[in-house]
This record gives structure tokens, sequence and C-alpha cells, in this order.
């Protein structure tokens, strides 16, 4: 088994990564918001997870359409979420914790509210007039091609008093930018390096792969029975804007950047890619692009050994030498993987996160992760996510996005007791406070395998090899002597052919288990052995 070669300056190879989402992690003033100080308070719970880098979701200025992913100003911290001294407050004492910050950057588009689209709005001839996607209207007067928005409808608006349309691809209210514009290729150069040079340590960069648009914009085919599902549902296939050939060359001018820092910078992809084999180019063959991207499609596959394995083989299969695989079960946008994969079971959200932890490259949390949150069902009267709102009840982001489950008590240990967050609160007796001194908590869990994985070379670095396992088995090597096994059946699986020591089990009491020649897993059960 051929070990894997890593640049030592990659300090995010083989860690784990944690998403805040800051509204809903911890609100300081008793607003019901989250903001930047409560996540500067709550620094000490990251440190003893273990994580080494904080991604935050946006929280540069914005009027809110989209939470923060509508931009009005690049260069500032929301007031609702707080200051820049308060973000540098964050980035220093992160720092001291050993824990890069690693903003949101949002390239695509900014807001409707932006200086920026101000200008070009104001006149077909204004220098800025290029800096977005305009067009006239097509012969009917009505838009200029067939393209949709992700959040349903067409992604063009008419601005009657300019009599040109500007393209969206999600809400009216984020025009899309030009990124065949020289200009704007410079400006988020300089937003780089403004935020790079104040010590941020890398961005995660929201929708990379939908940035260039085809420069004729030409329609979308219609979707076929062979195109996603997605497709599907918008009616084509997303040919002409998004997965542009042309967008590599973008990434690899912000990987340049990245990398003229020592240490350098991480960049993230959001690359919400529905296929598998459309992720891998966005490392670059050479890993010249994005130093980590997410991996989608597994997120999104089912909670089945088969389908998981052959998803991770897959990956590992095809990618690059230079490339290090993210994965992730969770995050702001789709459902929490205690729900979508365990079904609200503890023991198959436990088998799930020690899956997660075990596997080789970078693991991305979401806040709650560690104690096995839950979505939220949010009625339809308190639904705030425009998507939400919209496709009521078949789709929407709000249950997932509901505050940090602190504390069993008023006010979640997320706020004052008597204060209102902007989102209501999940099942409070899952909460970090009751799990903080229980062993066998999935707080415990999540703890002891990050450090596992931070004192043993194998499940840090080492390569990945799938075993045999019987049916609803997943079993791995990591490196030269580190097996992990998990029975994701509803049945007791025997796995034969093991000998060696239980180092964490899912189920806690077996740990320190010597096993000799098979092991037998209960339903749900993981073990991690040294071989």
């Amino acid at each position: 088994m051929t070990q894997p070669q890593y640049d030592p300056k990659q300090w995010w190879v083989g860690e784990v990564l944690y998403q805040a989402y800051p509204r809903s992690f911890m609100d300081s003033d008793g607003d019901g918001v989250g903001d930047l100080q409560g996540i500067i308070d709550r620094l000490d719970h990251l440190a003893g997870l273990g994580i080494r880098g904080l991604w935050l979701s946006p929280i540069t200025v914005s009027p809110n359409a989209d939470f923060g992913y509508d931009v009005a100003d690049y260069y500032d911290v929301d007031p609702s979420l707080g200051t820049l001294r308060d973000l540098d407050a964050l980035v220093t004492a992160a720092a001291a914790r050993g824990i890069g910050v690693i903003m949101d950057l949002v390239p695509n588009h900014t807001s409707i509210e932006h200086p920026w689209f101000e200008a070009s709005r104001s006149s077909r001839d204004h220098p800025k007039r290029d800096w977005y996607v305009w067009a006239d209207p097509a012969p009917d007067g009505g838009p200029p091609n067939n393209w949709v928005s992700v959040f349903g409808g067409p992604a063009w608006t008419l601005d009657e008093p300019t009599g040109q349309y500007y393209l969206h691809n999600f809400l009216d209210m984020q025009p899309d930018l030009n990124w065949w514009n020289e200009e704007v290729r410079e400006q988020f150069d300089r937003i780089f390096r403004y935020w790079f040079d104040s010590g941020v340590s890398g961005f995660r960069i929201d929708v990379a792969h939908m940035v260039i648009k085809d420069s004729d914009l030409r329609d979308n085919p219609p979707a076929t029975d062979a195109d996603s599902l997605m497709d599907q549902m918008r009616g084509q296939r997303q040919e002409f804007n998004s997965n542009r050939p042309e967008v590599h060359e973008v990434h690899r001018r912000w990987r340049e950047l990245a990398d003229s820092y020592d240490p350098p910078k991480v960049l993230i992809g959001e690359t919400f890619v529905e296929k598998l084999e459309d992720l891998f180019p966005y490392f670059g063959a050479v890993g010249d692009e994005l130093h980590l991207d997410f991996n989608i499609p597994f997120a999104h596959a089912p909670f089945d050994a088969a389908a998981l394995a052959d998803m991770i083989e897959r990956t590992e299969g095809a990618m690059p030498a230079a490339g290090t695989p993210v994965w992730t079960g969770s995050n702001h946008d789709i459902s929490r993987f205690p729900t979508r994969w365990a079904d609200g079971d503890p023991d198959r959200a436990r088998a799930a996160l020690m899956m997660l932890l075990t596997l080789r490259g970078t693991t991305v949390l979401y806040e709650g992760d560690e104690i096995g949150m839950v979505d939220t069902a949010v009625p339809r009267e308190e639904l705030v996510d425009p998507v939400g709102i919209r496709f009521f009840p078949y789709a929407g982001r709000d249950p997932v996005r509901t505050p940090m489950q602190w504390a069993n008590a008023p006010g979640g240990g997320f706020t004052t007791p008597e204060a209102r967050p902007w989102l209501r609160f999940g099942d409070l007796t899952c909460n970090v406070a009751d799990q903080d001194g229980d062993p066998d908590s999935m707080l415990s869990l999540t703890r002891d395998l990050i450090a596992l994985r931070r004192t043993h070379p194998d499940l840090r670095t080492g390569a990945w090899m799938r075993l045999d396992a019987p049916a609803d088995g997943l079993a791995y090597r990591r490196g030269d002597a580190t097996i992990v096994l998990l029975n994701l059946g509803d049945a007791p699986a025997t796995v034969a052919g093991i000998d060696g020591e239980i180092l964490i089990g899912t189920r806690r009491a077996r740990d320190g288990e010597r096993v000799t020649g098979s092991i037998t897993l209960a339903p749900a059960e993981g073990a991690v052995l040294k071989a």
C-alpha cells in the first residue's frame, strides 16, 4: 500500500476543521443572534475537541436576504455580528489555541445593495456596467436565455430603466458578477490579500464551480433521464452556467496567490457538483487549483455500507496525487448527518461519526455534529430562509441552522433566558453541558477520535485501503497497522481475519479489548483497531 506524500506546509492535511454558523453558534449580547464575541467565548470548546481550523459562514456586511451570501461590503464585518476589532480578537484568540480562522468568500454574486451593482445599474455607460452579467432581452422581450435560478424561477430580472436583464443564479437580490472582466478578478485579488494580510488562514469559497458562465450565454439543453435529479427538476442540464472549463483558470490564479504566503492559506471549494467524476478537476491535475473541495456526492450518498464503500473507493482512486480528500456529513445547506444518515438513531450517528473521523484527508464537522444534533422542525410561520419559504414543505435550510445547544436550560446556553433566538431551539436534551462529563457520550467520542487521529500517523496521513467485510459492513485499513470496522446493518455482523486491539469503539466498554481471529459487531457498532 503506497503512502501518500504531503507537503508539510499544508497544515490542514489530516486535520479536523469545524464550521460555525455565526448567527447560531453563541449570542454574547442577548439579542437572540449569535456573534463574533460569542464565538470567542466558546473557543475553548473547539480547542477541547482538537479542532485545527474554524470556518465561519459569511460575516461580511449584508442585508441578509440570503443571510450573508448577499454581500454588500467585502471589507467589513456585518454590524449584527460584530466589528473588525472583534474579528481581530477572534483571530488572535483562536491562534493562541492553535486554530486558524477561515472566512467564507462569495465571489459569484453580490447583494443588489452593493455599491458596485448600484453603480453598474445606474447607466449602460457606467465603467462598472460590465462588472455584472447584463444582456439584452430576447426578440420576444423575455429573458436572454432559458437559464433558471438555483432557487427557482428564471435566472434573469429586467432592469426597466436601462432596458436590459441582469443575471442572478440565486435570488434576484443576488446579481452575478462577470468574471470575464479583468477588473473583477483584480478586485478579488485585493480582497484575498486584505483578509490574508489581516491574519485569516484561508477561505471557503461559495459556489466555486459557478463563477464563470458561457460567454455567449447559450441556452442550457433540456434534461434527460440520464441527468441528475436536480437537473431533471430544473428541466435543464446546467451546461452553460455551471462547471465551465474556463473556471479552472480563475482557481489557478487564486491558488498562486494563496500559496504565496508562508504558511500557505487554505482554499476550500464549495464544489456543489452532483456527479462524483465532476469533483476531481477542481483540485487541478498537478495540485494547482483549490486545496480542498467538498465531496457533496459522498454527503448525499445513502447510509449503506456498499454505497459508501464504493463512493470512498472511487474518490480515492480518482483523487489527484497532490489532492486531499474532504469528508463532511452536514453543513448549513444540507440535512444533518444524525438525521439524514442515522434517522435520529444515536448508535447509527456514532458509527457515522467514526467513519467521518477515520477516513484519509481532512474532515469538516458542522456545529452540533459533535453532540449528535438533529434537524429541527420549523413551522411555516417561523421560516426565514427564502428557499424554505418558497418551496415549503419540500425544501429549506432553517432546520439545520437552529442555535447550538449548549445546555438544557432557558436560552439553551446560547442566549439569555429571556431572549428570543432568531430561530427556535431543537431538542435541548441533546446538549454540550450534559455530554461534557459523560465518557460514553457523542461529545466524548468526538474528542477521543480526534485525539487518536492526532497521535496515530496511520489515521492522520496513512493511505486508505478497502477490506473485505460482510454485506452490511464497511471495513478499511489506514496506513500500516490501523483497521476501521463498521457494521451499518440491523443485525450482528462478524468480520473474520482480524487480530488486534480495539483502540476506540462506538460502544466504549469494548475499548482495549483484544481481538483474535474474528470480531462480532452489534448493529450500528464500529471499532478502530490496532492490527
